[in-house]
């Protein structure tokens, strides 16, 4: 999980630009809390740059970005409604998503064991082989590498408690 050095400089370059230019909220045009608003840059940043890390890595691998966060996401059987809110986008979305994984071979719909309405989508022995590639790659140079493990639980902690208010 080691990061290199010029991807934290871009890093921190990005967040030093995301909290320099983003001063006043563009919808309101008011000023936002000093501290509020130093926040949001740096965890824009840290999510372009995490969106980049994933399509990188997703892309060497054969996928593409959403692929890989469906892949990351699967980690038991799933909904495609469960999944959509895993990857954080419309129901119709994953479903564009997964269809592709499975004509891939790496999910299958399988019925749902307790609503026979829905239907599961579970990784294929192929699946899983590539979820656990895209995994360990996606733990190189992963741009929370610079963290140790009690401060990216602490991170968690403190985003969890920001975004569950």
């Amino acid at each position: 999980m080691a990061n290199t050095h010029g991807n934290a400089r871009e890093g921190d370059q990005a967040g030093r630009t995301a909290v320099a230019s983003a001063r006043t909220d563009p919808e309101t045009d008011e000023d936002l809390p000093t501290a509020d608003w130093r926040v949001c840059g740096l965890v824009n940043a840290l999510a372009r740059r995490i969106e980049t890390h994933v399509r990188e890595h997703a892309t060497a691998l054969g996928l593409t970005a959403p692929q890989a966060v469906a892949l990351r996401e699967l980690t038991g059987p799933l909904t495609l409604r469960e999944l959509a809110q895993r990857m954080s986008c419309e129901p119709s979305n994953a479903t564009f998503v997964s269809d592709r994984l499975e004509e891939q071979g790496l999910v299958e719909r399988r019925p749902h064991p307790r609503d026979r309405r829905a239907k599961q989508l579970v990784l294929t022995p192929r699946g899983t082989a590539l979820r656990e590639r895209l995994m360990a790659s996606l733990s190189k140079e992963s741009p929370l590498s610079a963290l140790s493990d009690r401060e990216q639980d602490t991170l968690h902690e403190l985003l969890t408690r920001a975004v569950v208010r």
